[in-house]
């Protein structure tokens, strides 16, 4: 197990394979898009298999494979059944926009798929549209409807901000009445691919008070190790609900992941500036024993939390990456 220099344990990784989208979710990049980065900087699927075989070995048993869209990377289903025969590997989660998912759906079900986290910000296709900048709320809204009937376990997430999906939050913790899914509700984060964020507003201590303004009889529910979300359940539903303090970052304290960006960088932080290029030490050759003890060197001066992590940017730069760039 790596045990960072805060004695946390690290056993998740979230493994962005691609920075592409086909949306263009306003606080994730421009609606120009943003510069997509070239076949050869993305870390190859060899080299991916590699670094996952490696992690597994050093006691990771968790993979989260993000974007961009993930099935926007040709031969994604190749990569998921290479990484499920790794030996350690337990769990393999998705996070997807759910767009192009039901061309993959039967094999995802095949392989086992753990979990699938579909990135939903409304429930209203006119707010759908003018978040994400494309029509395809019914795609998006029948891959939901699939994936309720199938054995995966499903989590909504839905990014809240002022002003654009207020109006969503209690309809969809609505869905959880009668549907088995997760909603969770997300802070708004600066990641938006411009360095600019207006004031948070709807901070997770805000959410809560709003749903129960609505549902006022809600049972907190245990927080899983490691867990990011805050989660409840309201009496005799039969889904759940949780708020991600993604800007306030109250859950840092029990952080086990860290995060491989599409170009092989390895960031311990979702709010570092990336620590080191694993990719340029495996095309320089370095034998597993070297990548191993620089991830090692990396996890032993992490931060303690997001702030730290944020103020320990060079030159104190503002945040200006797109999330799609940093793996969701």
């Amino acid at each position: 197990m790596i045990l960072d220099n805060h004695n946390r344990p690290i056993n998740y990784l979230r493994l962005a394979v691609t920075d592409r989208c086909n949306l263009r979710c306003f606080y994730c990049m421009p609606e120009e898009g943003i510069q997509f980065s070239p076949k050869q900087e993305l870390l190859s699927f060899e080299e991916i298999l590699r670094i996952c075989t490696m992690m597994a070995q050093m006691g990771v048993n968790k993979i989260r494979i993000t974007g961009g869209e993930p099935f926007l990377r040709k031969g994604l289903i190749d990569l998921l059944r290479d990484i499920k025969a790794i030996d350690g590997i337990d769990s393999i989660a998705i996070t997807t926009n759910g767009t192009i998912l039901h061309k993959y759906l039967e094999d995802i079900i095949d392989l086992g798929i753990n979990q699938i986290n579909l990135s939903i910000d409304s429930v209203d296709p006119q707010r759908f549209f003018q978040i994400t900048k494309r029509d395809v709320f019914d795609q998006v809204w029948s891959c939901y409807q699939t994936l309720l009937e199938s054995p995966v376990h499903l989590k909504l997430n839905a990014v809240v901000m002022q002003g654009h999906n207020i109006e969503d939050i209690i309809p969809m913790v609505a869905l959880t009445e009668t549907e088995d899914v997760s909603v969770r509700f997300i802070e708004e984060m600066p990641f938006n691919g411009v360095g600019k964020q207006a004031p948070l507003i709807w901070d997770y201590k805000k959410i809560l008070v709003h749903i129960k303004s609505e549902f006022p009889k809600l049972e907190k529910r245990a927080d899983p190790p490691g867990s990011t979300s805050l989660n409840y359940r309201i009496e005799a539903y039969k889904g759940t609900f949780g708020i991600i303090p993604a800007y306030t970052r109250s859950f840092c304290g029990s952080c086990n992941r860290i995060r491989l960006t599409p170009k092989g960088i390895i960031k311990t932080c979702l709010y570092d500036e990336g620590v080191f290029s694993l990719r340029d030490l495996l095309r320089a050759g370095a034998s597993n024993d070297e990548l191993s003890q620089a991830i090692l060197q990396a996890c032993s001066h992490r931060a303690k939390d997001g702030f730290e992590a944020e103020s320990s940017r060079k030159g104190k730069l503002k945040i200006a990456e797109s999330m799609a760039t940093i793996g969701g």
